[in-house]
């Protein structure tokens, strides 16, 4: 598609009053509503739940999808079988053709709960503003991670609760904003889960009972590993102008999605920040771009290896990789001063354990099961911070891979450097042919 069709009312955004406006996010929005939420999402049980905002009806649900490409569509799929009541009404992509697809695949898997009519399916980089003013009571976000702070903080400004995919960032700046938007959501009693599906898997969450209970007595290392074949790629057409070409190819520009360690890898790295109940305090790796060279597939690297080191001393290797007819392996390992564990389906030690209910309900549909029943009970989970924590270490381990120096917490968390382009619109978007994020500011001082 040409960026003629896009819509011809889409405002450029930029990046600059993003970043100015994020600064002060809290300051407007605490001082309107006292703490509220009572899950333990990750900080621990909270107070009981005193201002949850109206849903329509007892029982109704209208969500809203932003980003209509195949996550999306099955994300909007997962929402509506996962609890009665819920219907998809209102779409939102960069792309029509895009809405124009997912809208017919919504139809042919939902039927009458997925209720989209002309006047609610809205195209163009300011779609998601009007999507979230079309009367949604939740909403769904599955764009480009790039865009995930801007549209979070929309959210919880106008009062919605939130589904959105993994990572939520891909810089510093984005994560701060991530954080901020989160204790907002807080405050105003909205639910906000994240696409971290083992979060979600009775497999995972029995597992780390037990390993907090002390099953592997205490964890001294661990393993991370996303090592699996290549992904799609769109070759570029002569109508794309670059904006378009990245943006169909997303997952090749680190400006985008934060590279293959933070959009894919964040899965196991979270299962390390939540097995030991921190984030790292530094880290050194490597990385690089050895067998997809084409430039058709941007300019992110194909492998990494990175060393983190956490709280107490434990250290974690962390091995991802995007090459076919190589070995493979997605999983992890624990290793405690005790036992072992896959983290999810064993321990061995002398309190063995084996997961047996490998039947059970799908993380991804549970994920949102467990946003709408917290939703509907008055205690609506708030993953915003742990979701946060765990991009930017996967971030961290990017930056010291692009600039060979290690990188400490502290020098990541506090990094200004934005990636997004100073304004968003259709046109020329030259990129470097290597990634350069992090050459800045990764190293600590000496």
């Amino acid at each position: 598609m040409s960026p003629q069709n896009i819509r011809s009312d889409e405002t450029p955004i930029s990046r600059r009053s993003f970043v100015t406006s994020t600064a002060g996010i809290i300051a407007g929005s605490l001082g309107a509503a006292g703490l509220t939420g009572c899950a333990a999402d990750g900080g621990g049980p909270q107070m009981r739940a005193t201002l949850t905002p109206h849903i329509r009806g007892s029982d109704r649900l209208r969500v809203g999808l932003v980003g209509c490409g195949g996550r999306g569509t099955g994300a909007a799929v997962d929402a509506v079988q996962a609890a009665p009541g819920v219907e998809v009404v209102a779409l939102a992509d960069v792309f029509a053709d895009r809405v124009s697809e997912c809208r017919a695949k919504l139809s042919r898997s939902l039927g009458e709960k997925a209720k989209v009519d002309d006047a609610h399916c809205f195209s163009g980089f300011d779609a998601y503003k009007q999507l979230m003013r079309s009367g949604i009571d939740l909403v769904v976000m599955a764009t480009p991670p790039a865009f995930r702070p801007m549209h979070l903080r929309e959210a919880v400004e106008l009062g919605l609760h939130v589904f959105m995919e993994k990572p939520v960032a891909v810089d510093a700046v984005g994560v701060r904003s991530v954080i901020a938007s989160g204790e907002i959501a807080r405050a105003k009693g909205l639910g906000v889960v994240s696409g971290t599906q083992r979060r979600h898997h009775s497999g995972y969450i029995e597992c780390m009972r037990r390993i907090h209970d002390g099953a592997i007595g205490d964890v001294v290392a661990g393993g991370a590993y996303w090592i699996g074949g290549e992904l799609w790629m769109h070759p570029r057409q002569a109508e794309w102008t670059d904006m378009e070409w990245q943006l169909r190819n997303w997952l090749y520009f680190t400006w985008l999605s934060g590279d293959h360690i933070v959009e894919q890898h964040i899965h196991n790295l979270d299962v390390m920040n939540w097995a030991l109940r921190s984030h790292p305090l530094r880290c050194f790796g490597m990385g690089g771009r050895q067998k997809r060279t084409d430039p058709a597939f941007g300019h992110i690297y194909d492998h990494f290896a990175i060393q983190y080191e956490y709280p107490g001393g434990a250290m974690v290797t962390s091995m991802c990789r995007q090459s076919d007819n190589c070995y493979s392996s997605v999983s992890e390992q624990l290793i405690g001063t005790k036992g072992k564990s896959d983290g999810w389906s064993w321990i061995q030690g002398p309190r063995t354990w084996r997961f047996e209910r490998k039947d059970g309900p799908r993380p991804y549909r549970q994920e949102h099961t467990d946003l709408i029943e917290s939703i509907r009970g008055g205690c609506p989970l708030n993953e915003a911070r742990q979701v946060a924590e765990s991009t930017l270490t996967a971030i961290m381990g990017r930056m010291s891979a692009y600039t060979g120096k290690d990188v400490t917490w502290d020098a990541a968390m506090n990094s200004q450097e934005s990636l997004l382009p100073e304004t968003l619109e259709f046109g020329p978007l030259p990129t470097p042919a290597v990634p350069i994020p992090g050459t800045s500011e990764a190293a600590p001082p000496a």
